[in-house]
């Protein structure tokens, strides 16, 4: 048996690291335990006893993510304390927009060679992410494949699992015309548009990850371009419980225009109004440099909008003073009004962003 575990390692895999980094994060995995987790990390599967008696007609629900070519920028610096967050917030994100509360979480960790002290500061951030949208990581997978990645490099996957009422599924169809668009503030890039991010800095701009740029400030470029994504799991149910919130949305990739439409109304489109909202520097700077479209920009990129609320206008002042009082930075974006054949679901109003 040993001389077979010694074959194994000498081939690239080496099944006592993995074992000792399962060990090693036991504590920090158990410390995102909710009530309803009833296994241990390190078995064959993760169990999860849903509570019946806060659920008449439960409804599960699932989500999937990584965080795409960040993690570039993650191997540039040495940093990987911060991707696991986002990790975390592009599958909890995608959760809470039906109103579901996310219930625990799954990590797939791929490396060509296990390196522990970044596999764990990985999972920290996986931790932090867990216990910012309230949910329980309770398994994972970390595969070393050595020929397959590089020795120095790894990808991530992800999945969540919430749940909602059926009678409290928000899924857009009682949006109508007259309803308001209200945006919360992204932290930065979140996990959108980063091999266009990194050739323009990188490659075509000569910048490096240790560079300061006056234009961008927030600390080093490789700093500010690993900004985790935010998690809006406890501003969005907080919401909830207030008020009747008809359509919520997470601006990934594809932006405003592609993100918008999938809750939509057939008959109804979002007039946004440009100007409404702060965009931070970074976009400003890459839109600059890179001179990018506008409508580019707003495809590519959450040009500093990370979720969008729609609500009927009654409740709109409300919504943005509780959102306030959140800590939250939000802003009136526009309207819902009727949609006439042949126009785009998302309008644009006012003068160029850029």
């Amino acid at each position: 048996m040993n001389k077979r575990t010694s074959l194994y390692s000498r081939a690239g895999v080496d099944i006592d690291k993995a074992n000792r980094l399962v060990t090693s994060i036991k504590d920090l995995v158990s410390s995102t335990y909710t009530k309803g987790v009833i296994t241990e990390i390190g078995g064959f599967a993760g169990l999860f006893a849903l509570d019946q008696d806060k659920y008449g007609n439960p409804v599960l629900v699932s989500s999937t993510d990584g965080v795409g070519t960040k993690l570039k920028i993650a191997f540039k610096t040495g940093k990987h304390d911060t991707v696991g967050i986002d990790l975390v917030a592009m599958c909890v994100n995608d959760i809470v927009v039906t109103g579901a509360v996310p219930l625990f979480f799954l990590d797939y960790f791929a490396t060509g060679k296990l390196k522990e002290a970044a596999a764990q500061a990985v999972i920290m951030g996986i931790v932090e992410g867990c216990k910012q949208a309230g949910c329980a990581l309770i398994g994972g997978e970390t595969a070393e494949m050595p020929g397959m990645y590089p020795e120095d490099e790894y990808d991530l996957a992800g999945f969540a699992v919430g749940v909602v009422e059926r009678a409290r599924i928000i899924d857009g169809s009682e949006i109508s015309v007259g309803h308001e668009i209200i945006g919360i503030a992204s932290s930065g890039l979140h996990s959108n548009g980063y091999s266009l991010v990194r050739k323009l800095i990188f490659q075509d701009l000569g910048l490096r990850v240790n560079d300061t740029v006056e234009e961008i400030p927030g600390g080093t470029v490789g700093e500010v371009l690993l900004t985790p994504t935010r998690i809006y799991v406890r501003p969005v149910l907080n919401l909830l419980k207030s008020f009747n919130v008809h359509g919520i949305v997470h601006i990934t990739g594809g932006g405003f225009q592609d993100n918008i439409p999938r809750i939509l109304p057939d008959q109804c489109k979002a007039v946004i109004n440009r100007g409404s909202w702060f965009i931070p520097p970074i976009f400003k700077f890459l839109q600059r440099k890179g001179k990018i479209p506008e409508e580019e920009m707003l495809r590519t990129f959450n040009c500093g909008i990370g979720m969008i609320i729609i609500v009927p206008s009654s409740d709109t002042q409300e919504v943005l003073f509780q959102l306030k009082a959140l800590n939250e930075e939000a802003f009136l974006l526009g309207h819902i009004r009727k949609r006439e054949q042949d126009e785009p679901p998302v309008v644009f109003k006012g003068e160029a962003l850029f």
